[in-house]
């Protein structure tokens, strides 16, 4: 008896797998594009010094970093959007003079969402003694929004495609999805930014020089549907 049953339960899933590759349908592919401007940036930038003696090397970096850490408190950005990423102090052997010394380093990225305050903000922490802009992300304070208009025009393409190849098909038409798979990613591209500098105009007065091009960040969504024929 328990074999039958056995038996019974094993031909009724083969049964239903059989049912299940025998459903005609569709299977495409959706894309979906939103691009915006950035209104907010990540800014990473580092403080370094080399010297011959460790001490001395750490202390005038903590004394760079200090100031650069007040100024952007003072520029009003919240304590929650600047934060230390490396600190590094390690022996360095320089092959011009053939001697040892010091690196001291510190990297601080910086949350910047105000785009409008980039320019004045970089020149004041090059003068408070940062060395070097390693990198701007751009972000959007709506990505969540705009990720969520990527994923449904990324469905509706699929439709559209669905729809378009089955309708050279006599009777039948496109119907409920049964299979969705969601292939999106992100594109945040890098921006192009020029030299912090003053450029003097032909009249001979100076006005402070753009220095970022923000362009767009696409946000794009891809997806894989199978749809049912009825």
């Amino acid at each position: 008896m328990k074999k039958l049953v056995m038996i019974l339960l094993f031909s009724a899933g083969m049964v239903q797998a059989q049912e299940v590759k025998t459903v005609p349908q569709i299977s495409v592919s959706g894309e979906g594009k939103i691009k915006v401007t950035p209104d907010e940036a990540i800014i990473t930038v580092a403080v370094e010094n080399t010297g011959k003696e460790a001490a001395e090397v750490k202390k005038k970096n903590d004394e760079i970093v200090d100031k650069v850490l007040k100024l952007i408190k003072q520029r009003g950005i919240p304590t929650a959007d600047y934060q230390t990423q490396r600190v590094n102090l390690y022996k360095n052997y320089d092959y011009n003079t053939k001697k040892y010394n010091y690196v001291a380093n510190q990297t601080i990225s910086i949350h910047l969402k105000d785009l409008s305050k980039y320019d004045k903000l970089m020149m004041d922490l090059v003068d408070s003694g940062i060395n070097s802009i390693q990198g701007v992300e751009f972000k959007s304070s709506k990505i969540k929004e705009y990720e969520s208009q990527a994923r449904k025009k990324a469905m509706l393409d699929a439709k559209q495609k669905a729809e378009d190849y089955v309708s050279v098909l006599a009777g039948q038409k496109v119907g409920k999805a049964l299979v969705i798979s969601d292939n999106s990613f992100t594109n945040y591209p890098r921006p192009v930014y020029a030299e912090m500098k003053t450029m003097a105009m032909a009249d001979g007065s100076a006005m402070p020089q753009e220095t970022l091009a923000i362009g767009e960040i696409e946000i794009i969504s891809n997806v894989s549907v199978s749809f049912v024929l009825e």
